[in-house]
């Protein structure tokens, strides 16, 4: 379990959960984009639900370590999502080679 501090306070998140918001957060900030994300949460107050948290540019997030409480704050399917999204966002690589880079390694120009 980890707590998830924000800007006015924190929430409880299981641990895929919490570095897969902080991931993302960080994929949408190096592009200068938001989102808004919503993952099970445990409130300072003790209160279980679901969490929105509005990612991007100028969200100063950081993590630590918290006690268990026995609450099941896991979601498979928005860590999914989370960390293909925060893919995607990633530049894109070649897959193979350019049959131009053979060319020049020969020493042959035309």
């Amino acid at each position: 379990m980890q707590k998830l501090y924000y800007a006015s306070g924190w929430v409880l998140l299981g641990d895929s959960v919490c570095s897969a918001v902080v991931e993302y957060a960080q994929a949408l900030a190096n592009v200068g984009k938001s989102d808004l994300v919503v993952v099970p949460g445990l409130s300072d107050e003790g209160i279980r639900g679901a969490t929105r948290l509005l990612l991007g540019p100028a969200s100063q997030l950081f993590t630590s370590p918290a006690l268990d409480r026995g609450v099941d704050l896991d979601d498979d399917t928005a860590v999914t999502s989370m960390r293909d999204k925060a893919r995607r966002l990633l530049p894109a690589r070649p897959t193979t080679e350019s049959p131009l880079d053979d060319d020049r390694d020969n020493g042959e120009f035309f």
